[in-house]
Parts: C-alpha cells; sequence; structure tokens
C-alpha cells in the first residue's frame, strides 16, 4: 500500500519548521545542532550519533520556533530538579557537619574520617549526575523518535512505541534513583549516629566539671534562700517596733493638732506660721553654707600663705648661701693676689743682689 504525495500544502506539527528546506547545508547542520545543545543543554555527543545531520538541524529548528518560552523555562527547572535536589541536600549535610565540627575537633577526630566522608558526598553527587545525563538523554532520544514517527505512515503507533520505550528507560533511571536515595539517606543517618555517640562521649567527660558547677550553682542559689530567710525573719521582727513607730507618730500629730486647736491657731495660721519656719530654716542654712564656704575659702587662703612663707624662707636661705660663697671667692681672691705682689716684690729685689754678684 502506497501513499500518495499531497496536492496541498504540506501539514506540519511545527508550523513554521515546515517552510525550512529538507535539502541543507552541513554548515548550517553544524551549526543548529551546536544552538540546540546550547538552548536546551545536551551534550554535543548525543547530537553527533545521530546520522542524519539535516533532520536533526530541521527538529531542532522547529522545537525552538514552536515550542513557547514559557514551555522551555518550565522544561528546564523540571530536568535539573533532581540534580537540585541532590544539592540541596548535600548542603544540608555540610551545614550540619560544619555544625558539629566543635565537637569533632573537641574530640581529636582524625582526618581520615573526613575524607571518608568527602568522598563519599562526591561519589553520591557524581552518580546523581550520571541520573541526570540519562535522563536528559532519554528526554532527547524520545523527542527525536517522536519527530521522526511523523515522518511514517502509523503516526501513533510509532510515538507509543517511542513513549513506551522512553517510559522503560525513565522506570529504570527511577530505580537507580531511589537505590541512590536509599544509600544516601543512610550515609546521612550513619554520619547522625556518629555525630550522636561523638556528642555522648564529649558530654560524658564534660560530666564532671557540670556536676561541679551545678553543685556550686546550688549551694550558691541556696546561700540566698538561707539570706533571704534571715532577711524576712528580720524584717518580721522588727514589725512590731516600726507599728509602735508609725501609731506614736500619729499619735504626736493629733496632739499637736490639739495643742494648736486649744491655743486658737487656725489651719491657715498654722501653714503661714510653718511656711515661716521653713524659710526661717532655709535661711539659717543657706547662712550655714556661706558660713562653711568662706571657712574654706580662708582656708585655702592659709595654706597659699603658708607655702609662699615657705618659699620666701628657702630663697633667703638660697640668697645668704650664694652670698656667702661670692665671699669666699672674693677674699680667696685677695689673698692670692697678696701673695702674688710679695711674689714679685721678693723678686725685685733678688734682681739687683744676682747684678752686684
Amino acid at each position: 500500500m502506497s501513499r500518495c504525495l499531497s496536492t496541498t500544502l504540506p501539514t506540519f506539527r511545527f508550523p513554521l519548521a515546515a517552510r525550512v528546506p529538507v535539502v541543507l547545508t552541513p554548515l548550517f547542520a553544524r551549526v543548529s545542532a551546536s544552538w540546540f545543545c546550547a538552548r536546551f543543554r545536551v551534550p554535543l555527543v548525543v547530537v553527533k550519533r545521530v546520522s542524519h545531520a539535516g533532520t536533526v538541524a530541521v527538529w531542532a529548528l522547529g522545537a525552538a520556533l514552536a515550542v513557547p518560552l514559557p514551555a522551555a523555562a518550565q522544561q528546564q527547572p523540571a530536568a535539573h530538579a533532581v540534580s537540585g535536589a541532590a544539592a540541596h541536600g548535600t548542603v544540608g549535610a555540610g551545614a550540619v557537619e560544619g555544625a558539629d565540627a566543635p565537637v569533632a575537633t573537641a574530640q581529636g577526630t582524625d582526618d581520615a574520617g573526613a575524607a571518608q566522608t568527602s568522598a563519599v558526598e562526591k561519589s553520591f553527587e557524581a552518580r546523581q549526575q550520571a541520573l541526570d545525563a540519562r535522563t536528559a538523554q532519554n528526554n532527547y532520544d524520545f523527542a527525536v523518535k517522536q519527530h521522526d514517527c511523523y515522518s511514517r505512515f502509523f503516526v501513533n503507533h510509532c510515538v507509543n512505541n517511542a513513549r513506551d520505550a522512553m517510559r522503560a528507560v525513565q522506570a529504570d533511571i527511577r530505580r537507580e534513583q531511589l537505590v541512590l536515595d536509599d544509600e544516601k539517606r543512610a550515609e546521612h543517618a550513619r554520619q547522625r549516629d556518629e555525630q550522636q555517640a561523638l556528642q555522648q562521649a564529649q558530654d560524658a567527660e564534660e560530666a564532671p566539671q557540670r556536676a561541679a558547677q551545678d553543685a556550686r550553682n546550688q549551694q550558691a542559689y541556696d546561700d540566698k534562700q538561707r539570706q533571704h530567710a534571715l532577711d524576712e525573719a528580720q524584717r518580721q521582727a522588727e514589725a512590731p517596733q516600726r507599728a509602735a513607730n508609725e501609731q506614736a507618730y500619729e499619735q504626736k500629730q493629733r496632739q499637736h493638732a490639739l495643742d494648736q486647736a486649744q491655743r486658737g491657731i487656725s489651719p491657715t495660721q498654722a501653714a503661714a506660721n510653718q511656711q515661716a519656719y521653713d524659710q526661717k530654716q532655709a535661711d539659717f542654712q543657706r547662712q550655714l553654707d556661706q558660713a562653711h564656704q568662706q571657712a574654706a575659702q580662708k582656708a585655702q587662703e592659709r595654706v597659699e600663705k603658708q607655702q609662699h612663707y615657705e618659699q620666701k624662707q628657702i630663697d633667703a636661705a638660697q640668697h645668704k648661701k650664694d652670698v656667702e660663697e661670692r665671699q669666699r671667692q672674693a677674699a680667696e681672691k685677695a689673698q692670692q693676689k697678696q701673695q702674688d705682689e710679695l711674689k714679685q716684690q721678693q723678686q725685685q729685689l733678688e734682681q739687683p743682689q744676682q747684678q752686684q754678684q
């Protein structure tokens, strides 16, 4: 059964790509393939595996023209969702390790354990990247097969077969992903148990210190409680005396009011008398403060005069000493001069005698 050529315009899933010529140059095919790899983040090796470069270029250009930008933006996060989750899990594990780093340092953990943990994390990351690459390759292969199916007679059957093959590979990838996730959880649980063991060992080592500190804190608390009880007992013992003092004060106030009433002093006059008394006390206090201030000032002046007198005495003694020193030097000079004159006279007397001889 043959299929007749259509005399109408060709129907194609990608309308804009249908207008692209089927026969393309190799240069344009390579450029289109490179653009597709950069656009959909597909390894260039995958594109090189396809034998017909023109078909790949047409499909790539058609997909780029037909797929809207929001759909492409949704496909990219979906393709990297698993890798992002794995990276997030890795960062979370690193944060836990960073939080427990002081405990490991305190216990003197060897570098071999940290190196082993880092190697395991790198292994998980490499396996996750491989699964992500297989997922991208599977999606790309399905897209290529789906595109090729539109050039065949039984399109739906071909697409269904391609989808089944894609789902089979996807199920295999899913199984490996579950195994990898289980291993990650087991490794994280092992690390958590190890950190808990280290923490328990540190707690056991610090238990005597904590017990001693707790004992000191309890002793201080007990001392404060006993002191509070003593203060409360003292206040209770002084309560009757305070009550008696208050009662005596009130009695004194009442007696004072009765005395003023008997003397015929009205409340207004009593207030005026109190104000005058307060003013008198204030004036007396002000005069007393002034007297204290003047006394302090006079005391300061006396101290300054005493210091000035002592300084004058010191200067006079020094002046007397200087005068005596100058007098002594003058006497020495006069004596030396007199001796010099006597020597000269003696020499003058000796010269004629020497000449006569």
